[in-house]
């Protein structure tokens, strides 16, 4: 069969280079790309004659895979795949594998670390630094003793909380489906509005599906108490955009940590939350960690190998 990993996936060229021995011993072919291009055409011209893709985070629309007839398997690199036609994918009998959990810890940490950078001003006052001005006039707030309410009690909502348990927090949990291990972490599940009227953090850390889109809108911020910061590092659309930055410009809740947006980075200068100075904005960061991108290859490449193997 031929393989084609259509970008590098943070893998060094020698990694790649002892992978395609290792398929080409078995009879397989194996193509790989140290470049990220997103074009359609791009795509097609790497995947049209594969039977096997790996791929990341890049979208792959039905238009895209009606053009690789050979496609069979794809290996995501990836946790969530709303960027993929899993529609498309059934029909034409394309088997799709994610590679869940390889970022449970990345992604918890930068949750984490988004709350104490937004509750103590930390990039703020870096660039004040910067600029020999002094901390006159910031006064941060302490995360210990404060209630977190997560929404979304899978692997990461669950690492999160026990972080935060760790952090001396009181924990609200929101989620479909409630779990004896975050009860017996300390978590006590309450209805979303209960958790966004009595949080003083929101974290969200749920998959991006109909139900999920803009599950945090207009009317559920004007829930949250002024004092509060909202945290998403689980996908962009899960928040309304536009509403959140209106909240923040107006007052109406007190910051917000964003590393996930309607699209990736990089933003217009335009962008709602690009004009608003209580958000602290990263690129989409929370999976891209070494150990998260070694964990990663792994899982990929075993799904393919278990695909080949079959």
């Amino acid at each position: 069969m031929k393989i084609s990993c259509v970008e590098p996936l943070g893998i060094s060229q020698e990694q790649f280079e002892l992978l395609k021995a290792e398929f080409e011993s078995k009879g397989h072919t194996f193509d790989y790309y140290t470049d990220r291009n997103e074009d359609p055409e791009a795509l097609v011209g790497r995947i049209a004659d594969a039977d096997v893709a790996v791929i990341s985070n890049i979208k792959l629309s039905a238009d895209t895979l009606s053009k690789c007839p050979n496609l069979k398997f794809l290996s995501v690199a990836f946790t969530g795949l709303d960027h993929i036609d899993l529609a498309y994918c059934k029909e034409h009998n394309i088997e799709v594998r994610n590679a869940a959990g390889y970022s449970t810890v990345a992604v918890s940490e930068l949750a984490i670390g988004l709350m104490i950078d937004v509750l103590r001003h930390v990039t703020e006052l870096h660039n004040n630094t910067l600029m020999g001005m002094t901390r006159e006039g910031f006064l941060g707030r302490e995360l210990h003793g404060k209630t977190v309410g997560v929404v979304g009690t899978g692997a990461i909502g669950t690492a999160t909380i026990r972080l935060l348990i760790a952090f001396g927090c009181k924990v609200l949990a929101y989620s479909r489906t409630e779990r004896d291990e975050v009860k017996a972490l300390g978590a006590q599940y309450v209805s979303l509005e209960e958790l966004l009227r009595n949080s003083d953090i929101v974290t969200l850390h749920v998959p991006l599906n109909g139900e999920t889109t803009h599950l945090i809108d207009a009317e559920q911020i004007n829930m949250m108490k002024p004092s509060a910061i909202l945290i998403n590092t689980a996908r962009g659309n899960v928040v309304n955009i536009p509403a959140l930055a209106a909240a923040l410009y107006e007052g109406r809740i007190a910051g917000a940590g964003i590393d996930v947006y309607e699209k990736e980075p990089p933003l217009e200068e335009e962008h709602p939350l690009c004009q608003v100075d209580n958000c602290v904005l990263v690129p989409h960061i929370g999976y891209a960690t070494r150990e998260a991108f070694d964990i990663r290859a792994g899982i990929v490449f075993d799904s393919v190998r278990e695909f080949l193997n079959r």
